[in-house]
């Protein structure tokens, strides 16, 4: 059994580094750490700070938790996070990512979240991309395996949506 999550957010982090030296907010099942003073949790909860660049999240994750390649769900929402970092394509067992309400403008920065097949659950409202044309799909066909995005379903209509869509770019890209 695992540990609830482990909560940095709230803290005024205004980069990971920053992290390694906060004290988790205590939830209503407690956080005990080990004798390393590491967590047996498979969450992250980093939202609403200040962080701007991720490149050292393998660094937090391995300070915090006991198993930092095993995180299934980290929440980085409401933060200053410009562009999908391709470390986090490296966290193969997520599956629940937040990212909304940050200020991530380019729709191509999805493509990076591509080889993560179990992440089925993912939040992106409140950047610019998701005022972008075909947003919704874009993200859909990019990232098949989604059950949910936005707070809502992916239902096999949208799965169809996304697919029509990218046929469209095909074509057009080839005349």
């Amino acid at each position: 059994m695992y540990a609830p999550p482990v909560d940095l957010s709230f803290n005024e982090i205004s980069s990971l580094t920053d992290a390694l030296s906060k004290v988790p907010r205590r939830g209503r099942r407690p956080l005990k750490p080990n004798s390393q003073g590491k967590y047996l949790s498979r969450s992250l909860r980093l939202s609403n700070n200040s962080i701007a660049d991720v490149s050292n999240l393998q660094c937090v994750l391995s300070h915090f938790l006991v198993q930092p390649t095993s995180i299934g769900w980290l929440d980085l929402s409401f933060n200053k996070i410009t562009s999908i970092n391709i470390v986090l394509s490296e966290l193969q067992e997520l599956r629940v990512l937040y990212l909304h309400g940050n200020k991530i403008s380019n729709l191509a920065d999805v493509d990076i979240l591509g080889q993560l097949m179990n992440l089925h659950t993912i939040t992106l409202h409140g950047n610019p991309i998701a005022y972008m044309e075909d947003y919704r799909n874009r993200v859909i066909f990019t990232l098949p395996h989604l059950k949910r995005m936005d707070f809502s379903a992916v239902t096999p209509q949208d799965h169809i949506w996304a697919n029509d869509l990218s046929c469209r770019l095909k074509r057009r890209s080839s005349t």
